[in-house]
């Protein structure tokens, strides 16, 4: 009797894991088009516009360095952290590629994110295949905001290091493992600066 409970138990949780581990990838996407539904996008349209007006925040309130892209829904915080720590520093979220640029020094600021993590966040580039050649996204770095927009959207190898080297012209790389099921290659975003503070 007692190890007929005991097995029941284990296939319960055997049966709770194994829907965690499907349906967590899943997840995302439901939440996305709740968002979008309930204003989200035009929220942030409207924050990217409103430092287009504004490019210059009160000093008495420094704002954390963040990306806001309104095509993906995301507006989260950019971390700093050495090649050597990047997996913890990707854990948190966005982070920054310690040998690219900032924006305000031009050149190339490269952010790099997890496209799907089963911890918190849950992948912060999780739908950046969402984003399209045109679309703004605005940097705010150093309590000034940039906005980019959009201008190439390519997958290559992992091997590619390119994608993270230096320009003379100031942008903006994106980018993030793709395909989501089986992540093999990356999905790079470049945008060009529009909007400089």
């Amino acid at each position: 009797m007692k190890l007929s409970r005991l097995n029941n138990v284990l296939l319960a949780l055997i049966i709770l894991v194994n829907g965690y581990v499907i349906a967590g990838p899943l997840v995302p996407g439901l939440l996305f088009r709740w968002d979008t539904h309930s204003g989200k996008r035009q929220q942030l349209e409207a924050k990217v516009r409103s430092g287009k007006t504004n490019p210059r925040q009160s000093s008495a309130a420094p704002q954390p360095n963040s990306v806001i892209i309104p095509s993906m829904l995301l507006d989260q915080s950019i971390y700093e952290g050495t090649v050597r720590n990047q997996y913890q520093t990707l854990d948190k979220g966005i982070w920054r590629w310690p040998a690219g640029s900032t924006p305000d020094k031009g050149g190339n600021t490269v952010l790099i994110g997890h496209r799907f993590t089963y911890t918190n966040p849950r992948g912060v580039f999780y739908f950046l295949n969402k984003v399209k050649p045109g679309d703004e996204i605005s940097v705010v770095w150093s309590n000034r905001n940039y906005t980019y927009k959009v201008v190439s959207i390519n997958e290559v190898p992992p091997t590619d290091t390119a994608i993270e080297k230096q320009s003379s012209t100031p942008e903006l790389t994106l980018f993030t493992c793709t395909p989501l099921w089986l992540p093999k290659d990356r999905l790079v975003v470049v945008a060009d600066l529009e909007t400089k503070p």
